[in-house]
């Protein structure tokens, strides 16, 4: 069977609001998105291929983005912005075309993933942070390929989870609002002022979230005592809960590594990138840096996993969390100052990228070498099969709640103006908006 590939004149059969400009073709991601759904009228060949369909996925949101970089590349004059008073200058010295006021090719804040997005993503968690104050839990909630929705899915139609990574996402897509659900509705950890969290994709390709919680002010975790009711770094007794030891035996042990096993992925120069194995304490800490140090007595319990393994490989977790998703969950205390700018950061690091390296030539003439945002963020761009199709489903990659609103402040008579390339510098400055802004319209509020 020959079907039909993506045209640009796609009719969409969509009623559009009054309020909204009609649109009248599907976009290449609709189309996608579309074409990715299991239909049991034509038994839905293309999602059985296995590698073919992790290809296909990879290879149209390729198109989907290549298509928009396209877009901001060729287009780069509605994108023109200069100050209203360097506007008001150039018009003063005499020159009157836009190509005079030169501008490097930009990618835009609202394209999702470029650097002004991420930027901008971490000045909203700082706000976030300035209002409701600093984060008290930092939460790494990861996908686990062998959760019973998956198998019973994959099982019945003989493929492995790498085969669909369109249920992959889904499933944990669920999962992850559901987590939100219970921190911000059920008070897992009591009252919740605040939520931010990012989505990022392992090299083998599967979906993880790191949470920050901000915890309501007459609710925090202060003391060693508290700290040790929601997070817990030890082996729990076989004999008292054995779900929840195999559940710590299945997903919170790290390596082993160290002197048992040198060669483990985690070992750089000799040492755990981790940090792993910690030291045995018989109570729970702050350390002069400002970071939690959690019990780990030395009791005696160990695990037998490629390797003898106790407390001091656990990973930090939550009894509750772990025992109701089944996957590793970790679960870190950080409420203090030193550490607030390099989490927001880590958390909006951005996407993966190829490790290369360029040359130039000597004889390269920095005059004409323009800087191209769009290149930068193309070139050696990595994109794995659940990435290609968490996007291609429009799937969030930041949340935060509450939500942000931009207030961009400016010097006098230095507020941004956008024009186009055809439009003379003189009329520009002439119209009556662009000596306005929001920042000015908040102050005569």
């Amino acid at each position: 069977m020959v079907e039909d590939g993506y045209k640009e004149d796609i009719p969409l059969n969509r009623r559009a609001r009054s309020s909204e400009k009609p649109r009248e073709h599907v976009s290449m991601k609709e189309l996608f998105a579309f074409r990715v759904q299991e239909r049991l009228a034509d038994g839905s060949p293309l999602l059985y291929s296995r590698r073919l369909f992790q290809q296909f996925l990879v290879d149209a949101y390729s198109m989907i983005e290549s298509s928009r970089l396209m877009y901001i590349h060729l287009d780069q004059n509605k994108f023109r912005c200069e100050m209203y008073k360097g506007l008001a200058e150039a018009v003063l010295r005499g020159e009157t075309t836009p190509s005079s006021r030169k501008k490097r090719i930009i990618l835009p804040s609202s394209f999702t993933g470029g650097s002004r997005y991420i930027i901008q993503n971490y000045q909203d968690a700082m706000s976030i942070c300035r209002v409701v104050g600093y984060p008290d839990l930092f939460l790494t909630f990861t996908c686990n390929p062998k959760w019973p929705e998956l198998e019973d899915f994959l099982k019945n139609r003989e493929l492995n989870a790498e085969d669909r990574p369109d249920v992959v996402c889904r499933v944990f897509k669920v999962k992850l609002d559901h987590l939100i659900q219970d921190i911000r509705k059920k008070r897992i950890f009591r009252r919740v002022t605040a939520v931010v969290y990012t989505i990022e994709f392992q090299k083998r390709g599967l979906p993880h979230a790191h949470i920050l919680v901000f915890i309501h002010r007459d609710d925090k975790y202060l003391t060693p005592e508290d700290i040790d009711k929601i997070i817990c770094a030890e082996i729990p007794d076989k004999d008292v809960n054995l779900t929840y030891y195999e559940a710590v035996e299945k997903h919170m042990m790290h390596g082993p590594c160290g002197t048992i096993k040198r060669d483990s992925p985690c070992m750089k120069n000799g040492k755990c990138i981790r940090h792993f194995p910690k030291r045995f304490v018989d109570s729970t800490r702050v350390d002069e840096d400002g970071y939690p140090v959690y019990r780990r007595r030395e009791d005696g319990k160990t695990i037998i996993k490629s390797g003898i393994e106790d407390n001091r490989y656990v990973v930090p977790q939550n009894r509750t969390l772990l025992l109701r998703y089944g996957t590793h969950i970790n679960v870190k205390w950080c409420n203090q100052s030193r550490s607030i700018k390099c989490l927001f950061k880590y958390v909006n690091k951005g996407n993966d990228r190829v490790t290369t390296s360029f040359y130039s030539s000597a004889n390269t003439d920095a005059e004409n070498d323009e800087c191209n945002e769009v290149c930068m963020y193309y070139d050696c761009r990595y994109i794995s099969p659940c990435e290609a199709v968490w996007r291609i489903f429009g799937y969030n990659i930041h949340y935060r709640d509450p939500s942000v609103i931009h207030l961009g402040f400016h010097l006098s008579g230095e507020q941004p103006v956008v024009f186009q390339d055809h439009e003379i510098l003189r009329d520009v400055a002439r119209k009556a908006p662009v000596k306005e802004s929001m920042f000015l319209g908040w102050f005569e509020l």
